[in-house]
């Protein structure tokens, strides 16, 4: 090798190339906006052709309830994101105290995240029984139908996300040394958990504000 191509190998720039992990979740996170928008366009057929039943029905809705279930959802958001700034600067865990949050690694932030995310599960559940003690149900009429599905599949995605936020503090409890692949896997679960709260704003705003 002479002088000049070995003085340019050592100046030339390394590319970082993105994450396979990272463009694979984004790619399938795009075709699960393709499955809620059939699901949203579902909503607004079924509600087009019964506006009487739509009236009725969501009268029973208890929206103070769910505006706060969703707010809890909504802060969700923000703690899996300081998880993931603790993660990006490879802290998996606290540096000082429990009562100084500033310090926190990327586990005690998503141990938030996850209760917060599994008491917005309960808060649905507790919303559903409800709703089938005033007698609406999935089989009930197109409402029941149309609510129980849009909303029962999102609830779905929210389990489908708890569960990825117990594998990635398991994985940070694991490995000896915590490196750019586990922060990888908080980067992705991260994606995944602000789409879930995308979409949720989305079918509240539909399901419960607009009239």
């Amino acid at each position: 090798m002479t002088t000049t191509s070995l003085s340019r190998s050592i100046t030339t720039p390394v590319v970082n190339r993105p994450s396979v992990v990272a463009v694979g979740t984004i790619v399938w996170l795009g075709s699960e906006v393709m499955f809620f928008a059939g699901l949203f366009a579902i909503y607004f057929t079924l509600r087009s052709v019964s506006p009487g039943l739509w009236a009725q029905e969501t009268a029973h809705l208890n929206i103070p309830f769910a505006a706060a279930n969703t707010t809890v959802l909504v802060l969700s958001s923000f703690a899996c994101q300081f998880g993931v700034f603790a993660a990006e600067r490879l802290q998996p865990r606290r540096s000082g105290r429990v009562t100084q949050f500033w310090k926190w690694g990327m586990v005690e932030w998503f141990y938030v995240t996850y209760a917060m995310g599994a008491t917005f599960v309960a808060g649905q559940i507790f919303e559903y029984a409800t709703l089938v003690s005033e007698h609406i149900r999935l089989d009930s009429d197109s409402y029941g139908s149309a609510f129980y599905l849009t909303t029962g599949f999102h609830g779905l995605h929210v389990i489908g996300g708890l569960i990825a936020f117990i594998l990635v503090i398991g994985r940070s409890f694991a490995v000896k040394n915590f490196g750019h692949k586990e922060a990888t896997s908080a980067i992705v679960i991260s994606y995944y958990w602000h789409f879930v709260d995308v979409v949720w704003i989305g079918l509240f705003l539909v399901i419960y504000i607009l009239k």
